[in-house]
């Protein structure tokens, strides 16, 4: 059993009860201005003003610096293969994403690279991804396949997935995106992948989320409702990337089937807001694409005005988000989605375990949550929206493990 005591910081709970927080909750960080968090194996054992030292226990002095629970990336495509260096080249010189995707680029690159590619190699790539989050701050990451578009190699990206998270101190969410794009070599593609690759997938995954990319050129609002729907008689949590770069009805469609979130959101109608607002589907925001294609943002302020609970995260892939850093995704939501810094942080923590279903386990410094924590280098939280491209905190510690610490 081992102790980890970090004594005199600037605790910002989120105490709050385990579910999405919505407008002023949001901004709600329960701060505590001095303090010390006891840390006992996986588990937060105590918090308030000058616990006892036990025997044995390491001991952190924070010197007043902002302690934090660790952030909850809860959208990623971190599993892949390959590179796409020549897109970016042709970005640079004017080609637009869809334009790159209709001319095999684009996902389907990366799926030829993923298909070629074995578990072991995914695995690796994967797990240095993961360190790279986790010295920013990551503690809990969902990966998402959807880059083998076959069943063979969907598979062996799961698979990929969980031998990487079994040699992480990262919590690793695992997500089925057979539905990412089309593969136009194979006509019965999305029966295929309706009838046969979700139902291998949910025998060797049970309770899989599913996830889906509805967008022109990818499914369709209709087929994506088909695969929902036959997902979830599987019992599978549904999420779904919609409204990217058309509004095609595809967040109503979602709201109605009871998905977990709808992620994307740059093209959204206003109309849809109040429908998001009075479920229990969460929003969830990618700035870091809109930083890296095309300037375009989800209307971050709307969403979080009309009372829908919003998520952000980085979409970290090697196409339209290559970044695995959650505080640049929070200087992005900041600047451009109109949210305050104490917005963001819940958005990054508390609302990013609640998509993944791990909002009463963490996103929180409580006792009994899981001991996941990071340690900034400043004593005002703020700094985390104000600096951008910083070498990330202090400390990171995950489990109750230091898995990062960074000597300054």
């Amino acid at each position: 059993m081992t102790r980890l005591l970090i004594a005199d910081a600037r605790v910002l709970t989120l105490v709050g009860p385990p579910r999405p927080r919505r407008g002023d909750a949001m901004r709600a960080l329960g701060i505590l201005p001095r303090a010390d968090v006891l840390l006992h194996d996986d588990r937060i054992e105590a918090v308030g003003p000058n616990l006892p030292r036990p025997a044995g226990a390491t001991i952190v002095d924070a010197a007043g610096r902002v302690l934090m629970p660790g952030f909850v990336d809860c959208h990623t495509h971190a599993c892949w293969a390959g590179q796409r260096f020549d897109e970016f080249d042709m970005k640079l010189a004017g080609a637009a994403y869809l334009d790159i995707l209709a001319a095999g680029g684009g996902i389907m690159s990366t799926v030829r690279a993923v298909r070629a590619a074995d578990v072991d190699d995914l695995a690796s790539g994967l797990a240095l991804r993961l360190e790279r989050m986790l010295a920013l701050g990551t503690t809990t990451a969902e990966v998402k396949s959807g880059y083998g578009l076959r069943t063979d190699a969907e598979l062996r990206m799961l698979l990929a997935v969980r031998a990487a998270a079994e040699r992480s101190p990262m919590t690793v969410v695992p997500t089925f995106l057979g539905a990412h794009a089309i593969d136009r070599d194979r006509p019965n593609f999305i029966d295929e992948t309706i009838e046969e690759t979700l139902p291998a997938v949910v025998d060797a995954f049970p309770g899989i989320t599913c996830d889906a990319y509805c967008e022109t050129g990818a499914w369709s609002v209709e087929d994506t409702c088909r695969l929902f729907r036959a997902a979830a008689a599987r019992g599978c949590p549904l999420r779904v990337h919609t409204d990217q770069f058309h509004s095609l009805g595809m967040t109503r469609a979602a709201i109605e089937l009871g998905a977990s979130s709808v992620d994307h959101l740059e093209a959204v109608d206003p109309a849809d807001l109040p429908r998001l607002a009075a479920s229990d589907t969460i929003a969830v925001a990618l700035p870091c694409s809109g930083f890296h294609l095309d300037g375009r943002y989800a209307p971050g302020r709307a969403i979080v005005d009309a009372g829908a609970a919003l998520a952000i995260a980085t979409n970290y892939n090697p196409g339209s988000a290559p970044t695995p850093s959650m505080p640049f995704a929070i200087a992005l939501a900041c600047r451009e989605l109109g949210l305050t810094p104490a917005e963001a942080i819940v958005a990054s923590t508390v609302n990013g375990a609640c998509v993944l279903g791990l909002g009463a386990d963490r996103g929180q410094i409580a006792p009994g949550a899981r001991a996941d924590v990071q340690l900034l280098d400043s004593t005002d939280e703020r700094e985390l929206a104000y600096e951008f491209a910083t070498p990330g905190p202090r400390l990171v510690v995950s489990g109750g493990r230091i898995v990062a610490r960074r000597a300054v």
